[in-house]
């Protein structure tokens, strides 16, 4: 009887475990069909816990690096990586490059290049904006201007021989005039043009003009000369028969030369550098004056038409 009882007692018992263990069956199996569900839902959103989700983020890890190669212009990575490219785009061989996008920050490098200027003094560089001003030290220079520069070149002082002896027919003599002044002198301004400043032409007898200037006394192309303060002018009335002067006013006595032969050699400068297409005869008549004054005005001179100072500076005979 004993017995019986717990037979029955048992056999309750897995009547009741079986459903219990069926329940917990299918729960288990909901679960995971709703977990596979997720994944397959949000493979990279597991959470860290998951060893799906650690597996996905090496594999995009590990093919991000493959996109450095610049192979692959589908590297959603590119853009990070553009500093990189942009700095292999340095090349001068590489102007057309679309990919770098900082190749117009490159600007700067290539106006470097006007370096090459200064490696091109040579003549033949039309695009060198210093070859015309270095160019004047080149006396073979088609540039080369025939300015101040030009005219201070050094002149060898000559004689000459064939100077005029006495008047020329061609050459009208001036007169003499009482308290004479020359012609808008009162405009040249300086200590150089005081003697045209001041100049007066004065008549004297041949004993006066002796007495004062004694040897400083010169007959030059038929007119009597005085040398006074450092200038030749005329010297009215020491000998009236020997009165011939082309030009009434001072002369700078250039290295202490006689008129006729300070006149000559400026002649043959001016003649030199196309001012002057006369004949070097020694005479200050017109044709050498306005020769003289054009002269002048090239050089920024006062116009005197004469033989100062600044002149025969400008002529290289200073």
């Amino acid at each position: 009887m004993k017995n019986q009882a717990v037979r029955l007692l048992t056999v309750s018992i897995c009547c009741l475990a079986v459903p219990l263990v069926a329940s917990a069956a299918q729960d288990n199996n909901k679960k995971k069909q709703q977990g596979q569900q997720q994944q397959a839902q949000h493979p990279g959103q597991a959470g860290g816990k998951h060893q799906n989700a650690g597996a996905n983020q090496n594999a995009i890890k590990k093919a991000n690096k493959g996109f450095n190669n610049p192979n692959k212009p589908n590297n959603p990575n590119m853009a990070n990586q553009g500093k990189k490219g942009n700095k292999g785009n340095n090349a001068l061989n590489k102007p057309n490059n679309p990919a770098n996008p900082n190749i117009t920050n490159q600007g700067n490098q290539f106006n470097k290049g006007n370096k090459n200027h200064k490696g091109n003094n040579g003549i033949n560089n039309p695009n060198n904006s210093n070859v015309a001003n270095k160019g004047k030290d080149l006396p073979n220079n088609p540039n080369k201007i025939a300015g101040k520069q030009a005219n201070k070149a050094k002149w060898q002082t000559k004689h000459f021989d064939n100077v005029a002896k006495g008047p020329n027919q061609n050459i009208k003599s001036v007169t003499f005039q009482n308290n004479y002044k020359i012609k808008g002198a009162q405009h040249w301004q300086g200590t150089h043009y005081a003697a045209f400043r001041n100049y007066n032409s004065e008549w004297h007898d041949h004993n006066w003009w002796h007495n004062h200037y004694g040897r400083n006394i010169v007959l030059i192309g038929g007119g009597w000369y005085f040398l006074n303060n450092g200038f030749w002018a005329p010297a009215w009335g020491y000998n009236p028969a020997q009165a011939y002067y082309p030009y009434n006013g001072p002369i700078y006595a250039y290295r202490n030369l006689p008129p006729d032969q300070v006149i000559a050699n400026v002649q043959a400068s001016l003649q030199e550098q196309g001012y002057y297409t006369g004949d070097v005869d020694g005479l200050l008549g017109p044709l050498t004056q306005d020769a003289l004054v054009n002269f002048q005005n090239s050089n920024g001179l006062a116009p005197t038409g004469s033989i100062d100072e600044p002149t025969l500076d400008a002529l290289g005979m200073s």
